[in-house]
């Protein structure tokens, strides 16, 4: 039996990339974006969720990215 591993890890790799804060921050407390300052509001946590979920949706959906083991 094969297990798809494909959106496990486009889902981690996508949530570590977009952690508010973490590399960038959309929008930032004084600019529009900031890179590593490791805070973060509930604005950029909307904004990086909305851009979370574009991403996994084409990447999974669209274009159907599939990682078989087994």
């Amino acid at each position: 039996m094969a297990a798809d591993w494909g959106p496990v890890v486009m889902a981690v790799v996508l949530f570590v990339l977009l952690s508010p804060g973490l590399l960038f921050q959309v929008p930032g407390r004084s600019r529009i974006v900031e890179f590593g300052n490791f805070s973060t509001s509930a604005m950029s946590i909307l904004v990086h969720t909305i851009i979370f979920f574009g991403l996994i949706t084409i990447f999974l959906i669209a274009i159907g990215v599939h990682i078989h083991t087994g």
